[in-house]
């Protein structure tokens, strides 16, 4: 299934290239997106094709940071129709609920969910699906959008105590600490920002209950704004409970208020299989891992679920055909990768 982004994703793309000495249009029409989708925010683009924009207009301009310039200039408006809805839930924590209800209507290759530890809560993003192997910009684009998010409600004084990347560390962090502060780790398990549990559930003075119902009932009334089915949330799910090594069908069902049976039937309903689609985000997740130096072939069997690296050896070759080894060390050539 083709994935989609509203195209207020985008939002000051043009001006970050021109930055970078890009030409925008050129850039877009390169990556097979009609330039005029940057004056209506409103519109469904592919996911495919702005992650390939994102990741090319950094190559070219030989900018680490391209995603990330992106999300500085983001405003609460850039959510659309779900934007005043936002604004007035009674706290962060309820905010972010509200996206990941939603979230469809924004990004559908976004998964996002909210863990509690204690004093401590984390905030996950990842993009699901095949551009997800190559979205270092949209990943940093996405959480800087989050963190964005964070200080709307929260107030320009709030700070995480951790924003948390996948991917290897860039050669400079200015960026990252101009934005994020001193507390930027990469090479991580999981892309999020870390911050007290005190912060999602404190108050928000602006929240006005009336108005909330009001813009839930706009929202819901709108074209798209029930999510694409089952399989879909299952399959988010799975990516963000794979690296925690939690993606059974017994955690998956209670991520999604169900229990397994009730899980397992709907998915037989729909010709879908639990097994298959573990598989599916166990391939997508494989490939970003192993494209990261940080992790041992042995760490990415571990993130991936298998106890034994052999075990992961095995499943490696009867799904790509070569080993996780020489997958790793391979031509960097286009088409060299396996499909």
């Amino acid at each position: 299934m083709a994935a989609f982004v509203r195209s207020a994703s985008l939002g000051n793309y043009a001006e970050v290239a021109r930055r970078h000495g890009l030409d925008p249009q050129a850039m877009m029409r390169a990556a097979g997106l009609n330039p005029a989708f940057l004056a209506n925010p409103d519109l469904r683009i592919s996911t495919e094709g702005v992650v390939g924009l994102l990741e090319e207009s950094a190559r070219r301009s030989g900018c680490l940071t391209f995603g990330l310039e992106m999300a500085e200039s983001w405003r609460m408006s850039d959510f659309g129709a779900i934007s005043l809805l936002l604004m007035h839930q009674r706290t962060l924590r309820e905010a972010l609920a509200a996206i990941i209800r939603y979230r469809h209507m924004l990004n559908d290759s976004l998964s996002l969910a909210i863990e509690d530890t204690g004093e401590l809560v984390i905030v996950r993003e990842e993009l699901v699906g095949e551009a997800a192997t190559r979205s270092r910009q949209s990943i940093e684009l996405a959480i800087g959008v989050m963190f964005r998010l964070f200080r709307a409600l929260l107030g320009p004084q709030w700070h995480p105590r951790r924003v948390q990347f996948a991917h290897a560390a860039p050669p400079d962090l200015r960026v990252h600490h101009r934005i994020f502060g001193p507390h930027v780790q990469f090479g991580g398990d999981f892309n999020g920002i870390v911050c007290d549990a005190a912060d999602v559930d404190r108050p928000n003075p602006a929240a006005d209950p009336a108005m909330a119902d009001h813009a839930k009932r706009y929202v819901e009334s709108l074209p798209g704004a029930r999510a694409a089915g089952l399989a879909h949330d299952v399959r988010r799910s799975i990516y963000l409970l794979l690296p925690q090594g939690r993606a059974s069908i017994e955690q998956v069902a209670q991520a999604l208020g169900t229990n397994p049976r009730a899980l397992q039937r709907r998915l037989d309903e729909s010709g879908e299989s639990f097994s298959e689609l573990l598989n599916d985000a166990r391939r997508e997740l494989a490939l970003r891992y192993l494209e990261n130096p940080a992790y041992s072939i042995t760490q990415v069997g571990e993130l991936l679920g298998y106890n034994f690296p052999s075990s992961f050896t095995r499943w490696f070759v009867a799904q790509f055909g070569t080993s996780p080894a020489r997958w790793r060390s391979r031509d960097k050539s286009p088409g060299a990768a396996p499909h």
